[in-house]
Order: C-alpha cells, then structure tokens, then sequence
C-alpha cells in the first residue's frame, strides 16, 4: 500500500491524498460504508459501485469468524470472491466487539476469551489469532488487535489497557511480518492509538504508534460516548504526532458535523454505521439538512429526494413516496433510503476533498457544517 499527498488547507490540518491498494486507488478524505457480515445493509455491490461510488468499504472480523466462519471464506478465495467487491476492504480486528462484550467476554495478557453472541460457543482471540484470521478474509487493510476503552474510563484503567493494547501491537506486527498474504495480493496492517481522553496518555499511545512506522495509523477509543468536544481534541492531539506522509484513520466516526470537524484536524478516513442505520430509521442526510421522513410534512412532498446528489434514487423517487413507504415498512424503503444517505456521505467527502485541492476548504466548511446539521 502506498500514500501520496496531493494537496493541503492552508489554514487548517485538511489534506487530500490517494491511497493505492491491489485493489484499485482511494481518493482521500474518504468515508468508508460498513459491511459488516460482507455486506453493506440493503445494498448491492452493484449499487455501492455505481450509484454511491464507494471506494473501499468494511468488513468485521468478529461477525465474519463466527458466520459464514473461515473455512467457507478461503473455500470462496477470499472476502473480496465472496462478496464480489473487487475494489479494496478494510477490516477492523475485533477489538471493539470485545468490548461491546463486557459481560461476555475476559481479557487477559494472551488474548480475549468471549462467547458467541449466535450459540453461546467459547472462543478466543489473540493478537497472533486476530492476524491469521484477516489473513484468511483477504482484506487490503488489516487492524491490529487493540483493547477499545469505554467513556467514562478511569485513568489507571486506560493506562493499562493502553499498555496491553501497545503489547497486543508488537505481538501483531511480528506475526504479521512472520505471514505471506493468501490470494496474490498485498495487505497492509494499522495500529491502533488508544488511551481514551486523557490528553498524556494519547500522546503517549501516538508516539508509540508512530514509531511502528506502519503503512497507515487509525485512532480508536473515540465516539463511545463522550462529547463531541473531547473526541476533537484528542484527534487534535493526535493528528499532530502521527507521521504527516502516512493516511490517519479515526475509527467510528460520524455525523456529517463530525467528518467535516475531523478533515479540518488532518484525519483522512471514516467508517461508521450511522448513515444505514439511521436510513432504516427514516432519518435522511441530505446536502441541505436532516431529514425525518416519518414527518407528515413530507407527506404530500413530491419533489425528489436530493437532486444534489445526482444518483438514481436522489432524483427518481420522491420524498412523498420514501415516506409511504418507511412508514408502511416496506423493504424498499430501507433500500432506497440506505442508498440515499451513503451518496451523501460520499458525495460531502468528495466536495470536501475538491475544495482542499481548489484552496477553498476553509471557506467552505463551516457553512457546510451548519447546513448539514441543519433539522429540516
């Protein structure tokens, strides 16, 4: 994997770069749609590719170990076989559903025991373990194991946990080197800077982290909960340790407000599961504000959902006739409202990118944050 810069804001962190995998180029900042299972909610590959025009999306260890399990994934050749995406996938490594597991899971110095959230079935994952299980999926992007810290954390318990988290790293890195790739094309391994918000301990973990002198870094342990102004400062923060020449990935994040805040701080890539989760809801994320489609307001609205986004289902269905069909429960509208607020996202990363190459970014964006977060 390598990195280019291609321009910088002037007056802010802001940065537009391209990332080229084996899989085909990402063009940053870049946000990138969850899939969780090997799938994005409701969408076809298909329609990421041509409608919402994703560059990379996800894939979850976690949810991939335990279905459709290892063996029926390297029976396929791989995640990108059997999902049929042949541009590049990142997966995360399990360490956030281990602590989304709090009460089903132990941590001890070799690794995590959990139980299934399927059967009940014990498994264990380890840094060694978590390598050799994305190696099987096939991802471009692999995560290292890390141990995600909950809001509000005691410090003492985020200085260890951080500890752990940097040992897990070095345990990730020598395995990871020690591995060949299964399918003929190359993976790259992140690390994780943790140490909830606590600014010494953040930049602790960031120096750490650099000093692995990885391909690319993620930030962890942020958008569980703590307020907006925390989760910026210690991207602030750590955004100015990382190495400038490598892509900064801040895992989890966010509302529109939130990518835009974070671009400006010189992050690069996103992931979040809000723009589908919150579409099967009924809640749009439009270029001119949020939506709730449940609203009687929209009931006799017959104008098109965005005309600027430009897609098929921004300018073919109306927002009258998305309604009806959220409020009837209908399949369709979950689809047709997915596929609507992955455009946007898509589409506000990419503005956001042509305006820090243009030099107009920081004029730009801070109408764009109020306009975006703007309730319709």
């Amino acid at each position: 994997m390598k990195f280019s810069l291609q321009s910088k804001d002037a007056k802010s962190g802001a940065r537009a770069g391209v990332i080229t995998t084996n899989h085909g180029n990402i063009e940053t900042p870049i946000f990138m749609p969850v899939g969780t299972a090997g799938s994005v909610k409701a969408v076809h590959q298909r329609e990421l590719n041509e409608d919402i025009k994703a560059q990379i999306i996800l894939g979850n260890t976690y949810h991939l170990y335990l279905r459709p399990g290892l063996d029926i994934i390297q029976g396929a050749g791989g995640l990108h076989q059997f999902n049929g995406w042949n541009k590049p996938i990142l997966t995360d490594s399990g360490g956030y559903q281990v602590y989304s597991l709090a009460d089903n899971r132990k941590i001890v110095e070799q690794g995590v025991t959990f139980k299934s959230h399927v059967d009940g079935s014990t498994h264990q994952f380890s840094p060694e373990r978590v390598i050799d299980i994305q190696r099987i999926i096939g991802a471009d992007i692999m995560m290292a194991f890390d141990e995600c810290t909950p809001y509000p954390c005691d410090y003492h318990y985020a200085e260890r946990s951080m500890h752990l988290t940097h040992r897990w790293l070095e345990r990730c890195i020598t395995h990871f080197d020690a591995t060949e790739p299964l399918y003929g094309h190359s993976q790259t391994l992140f690390p994780i800077v943790q140490g909830s918000t606590f600014k010494d301990l953040r930049m602790q973990s960031a120096e750490f982290i650099a000093r692995q002198n990885r391909d690319g870094n993620a930030i962890g342990g942020l958008s569980v909960g703590e307020p907006a102004e925390e989760m910026y400062a210690m991207t602030d923060l750590v955004c100015q340790i990382l190495p400038a020449d490598k892509p900064r990935y801040l895992m989890g994040v966010g509302t529109p407000a939130n990518i835009l805040e974070s671009i400006k701080l010189g992050v690069d890539m996103f992931d979040c599961v809000m723009p589908t989760r919150n579409a099967r809801n009924g809640m749009l994320f439009t270029s001119e504000g949020i939506i709730n489609i449940k609203n009687e307001k929209w009931k006799d609205d017959f104008s098109p959902i965005d005309t600027q986004l430009g897609g098929y289902v921004d300018t073919t269905y109306s927002k009258a006739y998305l309604r009806h069909l959220i409020t009837s429960k209908e399949m369709l509208g979950a689809q047709i409202a997915s596929i609507h607020n992955l455009s946007f996202y898509l589409w506000l990363v990419k503005e956001a990118r042509q305006q820090i190459i243009n030099g107009t970014f920081s004029a730009w964006v801070e109408p764009m944050i109020t306009r975006v977060s703007t309730r319709l």
